[in-house]
């Protein structure tokens, strides 16, 4: 099958994360079709259904012995598409293809699942390890269960990347700050303590302390960032709000920890009840997802870039992408990572395609890197 073909295929299935929307369709028939596909080209697949109805693929290439393993990873699961005229009609235009995912990640998809198919039965030493994961959208179920399971010697995630390698990205961690007041009529300020006015301190503390992330900026992701997600509070116009609760995202560069983050929080938070001692505070600390790096002199990444300059005819340049990656999980787990994957845009938008010829390049690379590093 050619990579146009697999890739129209994939996109054509709905797989939008229920966690996400919900009632939406889920990786349960995309699973299916990973599977059958590699089985059909002789790869040992398990189904992984953890948590239940949210399955992941696991298909191992099997070495002939003695050699080191592969891990090729890439998420099955979708964001909505809200606003999509055919998000599931796959369209060829210009060496493009249209859908949702098709940049987002099923072009990397097709690329470990043709990579995978090219590699079973090949004679290497080691094993290839495709996994095909749920969730990575939302809470990353799919890559930690798979974690608990299998492990390999090294790993790449094939997360979009224009085919450049990508050695780090950022984390993050999501909060709520609350303020707490006193509910009171609105003519009767000496009762009421208004909780919506409490959270300016913390408002004006964020662009000050923006100020100061920006001045310690990483040399491939720039500066760590946070920003007020959500506000919610009040009850009428003709009272004293009570209540006034902030969401907030915190962007953590490699180095940085959540425990940390919270610290800062925490400071935010004081210089409410600093402006008034009346105001009560709570901090809630939410999903947290660790940044990610790996040292581009690392066996994978030198692999892999010398496999990009056979392949693509020059060398796959070092970079850092910004969104969080399940590449996170797999360093975390002692595997060695690098992310590498094919070309197109709108992730996550309107309009999302997947550029074709960089899907065929990134699965030849792949194949390059596992007979290199698999050896």
């Amino acid at each position: 099958m050619d990579h146009a073909r697999l890739l129209a295929d994939l996109v054509a299935i709905d797989s939008v994360n229920p966690a996400l929307v919900p009632g939406a369709a889920g990786e349960a028939e995309i699973a299916a079709y990973v599977a059958g596909w590699l089985r059909e080209r002789g790869l040992d697949v398990t189904v992984l259904d953890e948590p239940r109805g949210r399955p992941s693929v696991v298909g191992v290439a099997r070495g002939t012995g003695g050699g080191t393993a592969l891990m090729l990873n890439a998420h099955v699961d979708t964001v909505g598409v809200a606003g999509m005229r055919r998000p599931h009609d796959p369209e060829i235009r210009d060496g493009r293809l249209y859908g949702r995912g098709a940049f987002d990640m099923k072009g990397g998809l097709a690329a470990i699942m043709l990579a995978g198919g090219a590699v079973a039965g090949a004679g290497l030493r080691g094993d290839v390890v495709v996994t095909a994961v749920a969730d990575e959208e939302h809470a990353s179920t799919g890559v930690q269960a798979v974690l608990r399971r299998w492990s390999a010697d090294a790993c790449v995630v094939t997360e979009p990347t224009q085919l450049r390698a990508c050695v780090a990205h950022k984390g993050f961690v999501w909060a709520e700050l609350q303020t707490r007041g006193r509910a009171a009529h609105g003519s009767r300020p000496d009762l009421g303590v208004d909780a919506i006015a409490g959270m300016g301190p913390v408002l004006a503390g964020i662009r000050a302390l923006q100020e100061r992330l920006d001045g310690a900026p990483h040399p491939l992701l720039g500066p760590a960032s946070l920003h007020a997600s959500l506000v919610d509070g009040g009850q009428e116009l003709s009272s004293y709000p009570e209540r006034c609760v902030l969401g907030i995202e915190r962007r953590t560069l490699p180095g940085e920890c959540a425990a940390g983050v919270e610290r800062e929080l925490e400071a935010l938070l004081a210089l409410a009840r600093d402006a008034d001692p009346r105001l009560e505070t709570e901090l809630r600390i939410g999903l947290r997802r660790n940044p990610f790096e790996v040292d581009p002199q690392t066996t994978i990444v030198r692999v892999l870039r010398a496999a990009g300059t056979e392949v693509l005819g020059t060398e796959p340049p070092i970079v850092g992408e910004h969104p969080w990656m399940d590449s996170a999980f797999t360093s975390a787990a002692g595997i060695p990572t690098v992310v590498f994957g094919p070309g197109g845009a709108g992730a996550h938008a309107v309009e999302e395609y997947g550029d074709l010829a960089s899907v065929e390049r990134c699965a030849a690379v792949l194949v390059e890197t596992a007979r290199r590093f698999c050896a």
